[in-house]
């Protein structure tokens, strides 16, 4: 057996065997993780926005920041760990890169993202504001 067919063997063993769900960086997600304390077990939930991925396979991880009294707080997740049990995607938000590092310097209205109906609502006010691009310019006298 060769390496790469035996790390591949190794990636598919310690990969998930039903997908968390369907969400991307920009979301916000209710992140429910379970929790063992001495010999009990809880589900205790983590919520706030999705603000990077990074690898792949069973090594795939994702960041989810929220603030708490005032403080930023990111937990990083491994996709594929049996404690993460499942992730609710609560809103979708609109971004134009992969890596939300930007939002840890803000605070405030300018630390949040746009959702998918806000931007699709601005779009189209803005299409409205905007002259016909088919009607005739007026004549200049």
């Amino acid at each position: 057996m060769s390496k790469t067919n035996v790390l591949e063997k190794i990636d598919r063993e310690n990969r998930r065997p039903t997908p968390l769900g369907d969400f991307d960086v920009g979301d916000n997600v209710k992140v429910h993780v379970r929790i063992r304390e001495g010999d009990k077990e809880r589900i205790q939930v983590f919520s706030g926005a999705v603000i990077a991925r990074d690898g792949r396979g069973a090594t795939e991880t994702f960041t989810v920041r929220r603030v708490s009294f005032g403080e930023g707080i990111e937990r990083v997740f491994p996709v594929h760990s049996p404690f993460v049990t499942k992730v609710e995607k609560i809103s979708r938000g609109r971004t134009r890169r992969a890596k939300l590092y930007y939002l840890r310097k803000r605070s405030g209205k300018s630390a949040r993202l746009k959702s998918e109906v806000e931007s699709r609502a601005d779009a189209e006010a803005a299409a409205a504001d905007a002259p016909a691009a088919d009607a005739a310019p007026a004549p200049a006298n």
